[in-house]
C-alpha cells in the first residue's frame, strides 16, 4: 500500500517536473527568437541551447516549435530553418536612402534615428521607395543606428536617374551615375532602338522583384554621347529632377501675351518715364529685372526708386505660366547656362527692363536724406523708361573717376549705399565676402581657365538698394493700421535664425588652433565677433578654411510665414521682392503687396506656408545642381593635368582623406590618407589634423602642401590628389 502511494507521488512529481521543464524550454526558446530576430535557427540548435539533447527533449522542442509556427509567432523558411515572424516585431513605414554598398537607411518620421538595413535585407527596395520596415535590433550604443529589415515595398519612387548605356544585341544595361543606385538597370533593346552605346540616358525604375537579377526601367530621354557638354549639363539637371526645356503649351502661353502698354495701364500707374533711370548688371546678363531712378527733391533730399519688373501683371494666379513658375520655384544657374524659371519671351523681353523701352514695374520709392535715412516711402505700380544699361565695370569706373554719363547720379547713389552699408554692419550684419570664381569656357563649353570675380562698390550699390526695398516691403506688409492699432497680416519672409551654439563651440575650438580667440556664443555678439575675425584672417593662408567653417556654422536662410528676422542681415523684417523673374517667392510677395495696398484681407497662412516650404526645397535643389556643374567643370579642367604638381592648402579633412584647394584655381580634390607615403596616417578629429603614427608628422587645416594630380572620375565628379609635401 505504502509502495503504491510512493510510486504515485513519484509519478506526480515527474509529471510536474515535466510540465515545468516544458514551460521553461518554451520561454527560453521564445526569448531566443526575440533576442535574435534576424537569425535563423535549426531544431538541433534550439534543443541544445535550451538544455539537453535527449530524445525526449528533441520531441518536446519539436512540439513547441510546431505550436509556435501554428500560432504565427515563428516562421519555417525550410525543413530545418526557423525564424521569428516579422509580425512579432515593431513595424514602421519610411523612405529608403541607399548607400553605395547596397545597404540602406530607412527614414522613419516617428523615430529619432534612421533604421539601418543590411544589403541582404533590403528586399528589392531602391532609393526613395516608400517601404515597410521591421525593427530587429535597437542601437547598441550612442551614435549607432537601430537595425531592421525591409518587408515590403509600398510605393516605388518616381525619381529619375541618369546613367551610361551599354548596348548589346538584345539588351541595354545602364550603369547609373548615382552612387545611391549601386546596380545596373535592364532595358529591352527592341524598346529603345535609338539608344547608342555610350549614350547618357534619363530613366526611371519600373519594377524589381524576386527572380529578377537587375531592376527593370523606362528610358524617358536620351541626352546624347557621354562627355558632350550639353549632354553633361542636361544630365545634371535631370539628376536633380530639374527641367531643361519648356513644354510647348508653356511657350505658346508666353507668346500669346500682348506687349502693348494700354491707356488703362498708363492711367493706373505712377509715371516715372521722365525721371533718370538706369540698370546696373553683370556684363553677360540677358535679363534686367531691377532698375534705379534718382532725382533731387531739395538740398540734401533725394528720391530713389527701386523699380522691379511687374511680372505678375502678365502672369495670372494658377494660369499655365504661373503653375510652371511655381513648380520650378527658381531659375537655375549652371556654369555655362541659365535655366530660367520663365520662358525667354517674359524674362528677356516683356519683363526685362531694357534701355530705351517703356516698361511696367512694381516699385518701392524712397525719399532719403544725405544720411541715407528714409523720410518717406511709397509702393505701387509704375511705368518707367530706362535711359542706360550699365555693366558693373562701367558703373565702377564712374564711381572711381567721376567721369562719364550719369556719373553724378551714380556717385550720389553710391554714397547713400555706402552709408546704409556701414549702418547695417554697425547694427550687427555679418560680412561674408568671398571672391567668386568663374570659368573661362570655349565655344563648346570646355573650361580653359579660372578667374576671380570680385565684388566692388558698384555691386554693393545695387545690393544695398535691393536690401532696402526688400526690408521696407516686409515691414509694410506685416501690419495694417486699424483705428490706430496694428493688426497682423500674413506675409512671406526670408528668415535666417541665430547660429547653433553647438556648431559655434566647434568653430571656436577650430579657430583657436590658429591662435584666434572667439568668445561669443549667442546673440548679436556672434556677428560682431565673426566680422572681427574675418578682418583678422584677410589674406592669410587659413582664410578660406576659417571662412568656410564659419559659413557652415550659420543657420540656413529659408522662406516662411513665421517671422524670426534675418540674423545675417540684422533685419527684423525681410522678404524677397526684387527678383520675380527668377524666384517664385518674389512673385508671391508682389501679389501680397498688391493685395494689401488695395486694403484686402489677410491671406491664407496655411496655403502660403506650404508654398514657402516647397520654394525653400526647390532653392536647395537648384543650389545643389549649380554646385554639381561647378564640380564637373573642375574635374574636366583637371582632366589633362594628371601627373602635374600644384601648390595648395588643406581645406578639409575626414577619416579617410585630406581635401586640398589649389592656390591658383581654387579647385578642390582629395588626397587619401592610405596613399601618403612614408607613414600610416590617422585623423585626429579633436585637433582638426592628421597624424603620422611613426613620424608624428602633423598636417592641419590651412597648411600649405604640394600635390600631384593622381586621377579624375568624370562620372563621379571627383579629383584624386597625391600628397607630396606638407607642413611638419
Amino acid at each position: 500500500m505504502r509502495d503504491s502511494k510512493r510510486r504515485g507521488q513519484r509519478r506526480e512529481k515527474a509529471a510536474s517536473h515535466h510540465v515545468d521543464s516544458k514551460q521553461m524550454r518554451a520561454a527560453f526558446i521564445i526569448n531566443m527568437f526575440r533576442e535574435f530576430p534576424d537569425r535563423e535557427f535549426s531544431l538541433k540548435q534550439l534543443v541544445s541551447a535550451s538544455g539537453g539533447n535527449s530524445k525526449e527533449a528533441r520531441y518536446m522542442v519539436r512540439d513547441l516549435v510546431d505550436a509556435l509556427v501554428e500560432q504565427g509567432i515563428v516562421v519555417r523558411h525550410s525543413r530545418d530553418k526557423l525564424q521569428l515572424s516579422t509580425s512579432q516585431l515593431p513595424h514602421y513605414e519610411g523612405t529608403v536612402d541607399m548607400v553605395a554598398s547596397g545597404a540602406a537607411y530607412v527614414r522613419v518620421e516617428e523615430l529619432e534615428s534612421d533604421i539601418y538595413v543590411n544589403q541582404r535585407n533590403v528586399n528589392y527596395a531602391l532609393e526613395g521607395d516608400r517601404v515597410e520596415v521591421v525593427l530587429q535590433r535597437q542601437a547598441m550604443r550612442a551614435g549607432d543606428n537601430p537595425e531592421g529589415a525591409i518587408t515590403k515595398v509600398l510605393e516605388r519612387s518616381n525619381k529619375q536617374y541618369v546613367g551610361v548605356a551599354e548596348v548589346s544585341r538584345a539588351a541595354i544595361f545602364v550603369r547609373p551615375d548615382a552612387r545611391r543606385l549601386p546596380m545596373d538597370v535592364f532595358f529591352a533593346r527592341k524598346d529603345y532602338p535609338q539608344v547608342k552605346d555610350g549614350d547618357k540616358v534619363v530613366f526611371r525604375i519600373s519594377d524589381w522583384h524576386e527572380g529578377m537579377r537587375s531592376p527593370r526601367g523606362v528610358i524617358v530621354d536620351v541626352l546624347g554621347p557621354v562627355g558632350d557638354n550639353d549632354t553633361e549639363m542636361h544630365a545634371i539637371l535631370a539628376e536633380y529632377d530639374l527641367p531643361y526645356r519648356f513644354d510647348d503649351e508653356v511657350e505658346q502661353a508666353a507668346e500669346a501675351i500682348s506687349e502693348q502698354i494700354t491707356e488703362r495701364d498708363y492711367a493706373e500707374r505712377r509715371d516715372f518715364r521722365d525721371v533718370t533711370t538706369f540698370t546696373i548688371d553683370p556684363a553677360d546678363a540677358k535679363d534686367f529685372d531691377d532698375a534705379l531712378s534718382i532725382r533731387k527733391v531739395e538740398d540734401g533730399v533725394w528720391e530713389v526708386g527701386v523699380h522691379i519688373a511687374d511680372v505678375t501683371h502678365y502672369i495670372r494666379p494658377d494660369d499655365v505660366l504661373d503653375c510652371e513658375a511655381r513648380d520650378r520655384g527658381t531659375s537655375v544657374y549652371l556654369v555655362d547656362r541659365t535655366v530660367p524659371m520663365l520662358p525667354e519671351r517674359l524674362c528677356n523681353k516683356l519683363c526685362s527692363l531694357r534701355p530705351n523701352e517703356e516698361k511696367l514695374c512694381f516699385s518701392a520709392v524712397f525719399k532719403l536724406n544725405d544720411n541715407a535715412e528714409v523720410l518717406e516711402e511709397w509702393f505701387g505700380r509704375t511705368v518707367i523708361y530706362s535711359d542706360r544699361r550699365f555693366t558693373y565695370a562701367e558703373a565702377q569706373a564712374r564711381i572711381e573717376t567721376g567721369v562719364g554719363d550719369f556719373a553724378e547720379e551714380i556717385s550720389v547713389l553710391n554714397r547713400l549705399a555706402q552709408t546704409m552699408r556701414q549702418r547695417r554692419f554697425k547694427d550687427g550684419a555679418i560680412s561674408f565676402e568671398r571672391a567668386e570664381f568663374k570659368f573661362i569656357l570655349d565655344e563648346k563649353g570646355k573650361p580653359l581657365g579660372v578667374y576671380t570675380k570680385e565684388a566692388k562698390e558698384s555691386n554693393q550699390l545695387i545690393e544695398e538698394f535691393m536690401l532696402l526695398a526688400n526690408k521696407k516691403v516686409a515691414e509694410y506688409c506685416t501690419y495694417r493700421l486699424t483705428n490706430g492699432k496694428k493688426v497682423a497680416r500674413t506675409m512671406i519672409y526670408r528668415v535666417h535664425d541665430e547660429p547653433n551654439e553647438e556648431k559655434l563651440t566647434r568653430f571656436r575650438d577650430f579657430v583657436l588652433r590658429f591662435g584666434y580667440q572667439f568668445r561669443a556664443s549667442k546673440g548679436r555678439s556672434v556677428a560682431k565677433a565673426i566680422n572681427k575675425l574675418v578682418g583678422e584672417i584677410k589674406g592669410r593662408a587659413e582664410e578660406n578654411a576659417i571662412s568656410s567653417l564659419a559659413v557652415r556654422s550659420m543657420s540656413k536662410a529659408l522662406y516662411t510665414t513665421d517671422n524670426i528676422g534675418h540674423y545675417g542681415l540684422a533685419f527684423k523684417y525681410y522678404t524677397h521682392f526684387t527678383s520675380p523673374i527668377r524666384r517664385y517667392p518674389d512673385m508671391m510677395v508682389h501679389r501680397l503687396l498688391a493685395r494689401y495696398l488695395a486694403e484686402g484681407k489677410s491671406a491664407d497662412k496655411t496655403k502660403l506656408e506650404a508654398q514657402c516650404v516647397y520654394a525653400t526645397e526647390r532653392e536647395i535643389i537648384a543650389s545643389e545642381a549649380e554646385r554639381a556643374s561647378i564640380k564637373y567643370k573642375m574635374v574636366e579642367f583637371m582632366q589633362d593635368k594628371i601627373g602635374q604638381m600644384f601648390k595648395g592648402h588643406v581645406s578639409g579633412m575626414s577619416e579617410w582623406g585630406i581635401y586640398v584647394e589649389l592656390n591658383d584655381t581654387h579647385i578642390e580634390g582629395m588626397a587619401f590618407l592610405r596613399d601618403i607615403e612614408g607613414d600610416y596616417y590617422t585623423y585626429d578629429e579633436a585637433r582638426f589634423e592628421v597624424v603620422g603614427r611613426a613620424t608624428g608628422r602633423r598636417i592641419a587645416f590651412g597648411d600649405e602642401v604640394w600635390i600631384r594630380v593622381k586621377g579624375v572620375d568624370m562620372r563621379r565628379r571627383t579629383i584624386d590628389f597625391e600628397l607630396i609635401v606638407g607642413n611638419k
